[in-house]
């Protein structure tokens, strides 16, 4: 017994040391569903019904990338002030306005336009409202006044819609993503005499997530038993929601830890089987913006390979003078425990063997006090009345 508890509990007898973990240079690199800086390495092909994208324009052009979202910003008010300036242009030319260029005793609908290039002029000045005072409309055409109302009104929807694009677009709260950072690596090792599966996570400002929530997922393919294969199926990992420990108060580095219980899709894993593997955790923090109350959401991901069995991470919490110190230049590092290398099931039923062993090996002092009664009743000896129960003696 000693010997198979040993085997479990290293901490009694420390076994040797095992090489880190290689994959061999033909083994496949397996295919990330989620990139270490959150991004989805999915892509969407053959996707025929492309009017739904036009449907919701607005998301549509706050989703572009940079370079796309300031080339539309521009094509819209070139566009714009190009077709109210041919308009403008179309107007003095059909009530000759270009052929009485130097009658004064013309009026025509817009003073001093005399072509094309002054008519886009006056249609940038009308449009945003600059009013130079040089070009100005008359009262003698009804016409040009309703255009004039026109390029107003559908003026300022541009102005609208291209500026709301523009300032979601800067004030997306993805980018503040870029300052909560996760360990590039997970561990498994002893908390508590429990396997935990553990990582960690970090806010780099000083400004907080406000409500910050944490979430993992494993990403593995499986079969079901009606064979169907499922590529990439999902399976919760429990990270402290039934406690409320996914609640973070990210103000200095936290671990992450996933208790390896009978729920765990980890529960048969020992080090050997995880070796062997392949599957990927995906870890989600989701929390507000204390700046601007927007809700921001950071993700990572690690690979069967980027687990560590039998690690611990470093700590970086420091008491200084009145205050705490994070250094952060460790924030990644780990160090080797002694862990067993045997899979959650296997432990539990090592400490179960070893709790029983110890129950049936030492009488409970609850019993004595019996025992002594019994003893004095029977005028027999207590250590001989303790053998003869057979709930008390050792089954050895």
């Amino acid at each position: 017994m000693a010997q198979d508890n040993a085997a479990f509990f290293p901490g009694e007898a420390k076994p040797p040391p095992v090489p880190p973990r290689r994959r061999g240079a033909g083994a496949r690199k397996r295919q990330r569903y989620v990139e270490k800086d959150g991004k989805c390495n999915v892509q969407h092909g053959n996707v025929r019904e492309t009017y739904r994208y036009l449907t919701d324009i607005f998301t549509t052009l706050v989703d572009l990338k940079w370079r796309f979202s300031l080339l539309v910003f521009i094509l819209a008010y070139a566009v714009t002030w190009l077709f109210f300036g041919l308009i403008w242009w179309f107007i003095a030319y059909c009530r000759g306005d270009l052929d009485h260029l130097e009658d004064h005793a013309w009026t025509p609908c817009v003073n001093n336009l005399n072509g094309f290039v002054s008519a886009f002029l006056f249609s940038i000045e009308t449009e945003t409202t600059i009013g130079y005072g040089h070009r100005v409309i008359t009262d003698k055409c009804p016409e040009g006044i309703v255009l004039l109302l026109l390029q107003a009104i559908l003026g300022s929807m541009v102005n609208a819609f291209m500026v709301g694009c523009m300032f979601v677009k800067i004030s997306q709260p993805n980018k503040r993503a870029e300052t909560l950072v996760f360990s590039s690596h997970a561990v498994v090792s002893l908390r508590d005499d429990r396997l935990c599966l553990m990582f960690r996570v970090g806010d780099l400002r000083d400004s907080h997530i406000v409500e910050a929530s944490i979430r993992a997922k494993l990403i593995k393919s499986k079969q079901t038993q009606e064979g169907e294969f499922i590529p990439l199926d999902q399976t919760d990992l429990s990270v402290g929601f039934e406690t409320g420990d996914d609640r973070l108060f990210l103000v200095s580095p936290l671990i992450i830890s996933h208790e390896i219980d009978e729920r765990s899709p980890f529960w048969d894993v020992s080090r050997h089987q995880l070796e062997k593997d392949d599957f990927e955790i995906v870890v989600i923090l989701e929390g507000m913006v204390e700046a601007t109350g927007m809700t921001c959401q950071a993700r990572s991901s690690y690979l069967a390979d980027e687990v560590l069995w039998g690690h611990r991470f470093t700590p970086l919490l420091s008491l200084e003078e009145g205050f705490y110190e994070v250094d952060y230049g460790g924030f990644h590092q780990t160090v080797p425990v002694p862990t067993p290398a045997c899979s959650a099931r296997q432990l539990a039923a090592a400490a179960a063997r070893r709790d029983a062993h110890l129950y049936w090996s030492i009488p409970s002092r609850l019993d004595q006090p019996l025992e002594e009664a019994a003893a004095a009743e029977g005028g027999g000896d207590p250590d001989t009345t303790r053998e003869s129960n057979g709930t008390l003696a050792s089954p050895e």
